[in-house]
């Protein structure tokens, strides 16, 4: 099989898997509804398409009101999410780089705080989240580089992890200072995903940016990864696309953490399975991570609303449930390596 079509195989098993995730979060719930009758009231919404479904108002309100943008956002989110630890893994050239151990969502979670808590204007969080974030990167970066190259790969997230418990504590002494807030500010730190429609259009242009940024930066990053010296010989300015790689995985991490709060894991997860399954090329990874990540976050949360029904998890703790031994395992597959 040629690299091409092996590339569109993958992507198109992606598509299914994505597709699959998606049908499964519209037909599970509370309320029952028929897969025939949610299909008719889908393509009865299409231009030119008039079909009746059967469901009754009440249904119609539980599948386009609450399930359809919930899924949605989910999937968004963890696509997000997802191409956002793969860039930061091409940008460092570290498989440990993640949007939460670098830093990035403790930035912008500090951040969206401090614009609830001080002036409770929703409109100022995504600009207020990308900033904490690209600030969160930056100490991390800061504070990794001080130990020298000599400190190995995991060098760089014992930084970010240093960073992140820094912001979470100011963070935390915020949230004291305006107890009336806890509630919804606790709501927004164990990730949750169930916005609507609002959210959605908020953060569109912001998600549309970045992953069209980092798609085109694809190729540029396989060139990036045999090594600076290399990628200058041919004709590659490396730091420029660092910068824009940089600068799009914090916009995109930004985007996820305004609306669905801190969803920790879904960046490293995603993009460390998609190199075993289908390489290292990011022509392939960047691609293969929005869908996955997607896919990923939307089954997390068809669990967290119906493993405890009619009470419901809060997302981020089943992203943790299968994330935190995940990361230990890439860890001692990474030290085994350097060693």
């Amino acid at each position: 099989m040629t690299r091409h079509r092996f590339r569109l195989w993958a992507l198109g098993a992606a598509v299914v898997v994505l597709l699959g995730s998606m049908a499964a979060g519209l037909l599970v719930g509370a309320a029952g509804l028929a897969p025939g009758s949610v299909l008719y009231a889908l393509l009865d919404r299409l231009p030119f398409v008039s079909i009746d479904s059967g469901l009754l108002p009440v249904e119609q309100g539980v599948l386009f009101e609450l399930r359809v943008p919930r899924v949605l956002l989910a999937g968004l989110v963890g696509g997000l999410l997802a191409i956002a630890g793969a860039g930061y893994q091409g940008v460092f050239r570290n498989p440990l780089a993640d949007p939460y151990l670098l830093g990035a969502a403790a930035g912008a979670g500090l951040t969206v705080t401090l614009v609830i808590v001080v002036t409770g204007d929703s409109g100022a969080v995504p600009v207020a989240a990308f900033a904490g974030a690209v600030g969160g990167v930056f100490l991390a970066y800061a504070l990794g580089n001080t130990a020298g190259r000599g400190g190995g790969t995991a060098t760089l997230v014992l930084a970010g992890v240093a960073v992140t418990s820094f912001l979470t504590a100011i963070q935390t002494f915020v949230q004291q200072l305006k107890v009336e807030e806890l509630q919804r500010v606790y709501s927004w730190i164990l990730g949750d995903v169930g916005g609507g429609w609002p959210q959605l259009v908020m953060i569109a242009p912001y998600a549309l940016v970045s992953v069209v940024v980092m798609l085109a930066h694809g190729r540029l990053l396989d060139v990036l990864a045999v090594g600076d010296d290399e990628a200058t010989s041919l004709g590659l300015h490396a730091r420029r696309v660092r910068l824009f790689v940089l600068l799009a995985a914090s916009l995109a991490t930004a985007s996820a953490v305004a609306v669905s709060g801190l969803i920790a894991f879904v960046g490293i997860v995603v993009p460390h399975v998609v190199r075993r399954l289908a390489g290292w090329s990011y022509r392939i990874v960047l691609p293969l991570s929005l869908l996955g990540g997607a896919a990923f976050l939307v089954i997390a949360d068809l669990v967290a609303r119906t493993v405890l029904a009619p009470a419901e998890l809060p997302i981020g703790v089943v992203t943790a449930f299968v994330g935190a031994p995940f990361f230990v395992l890439v860890l001692r597959l990474t030290r085994r390596v350097e060693t």
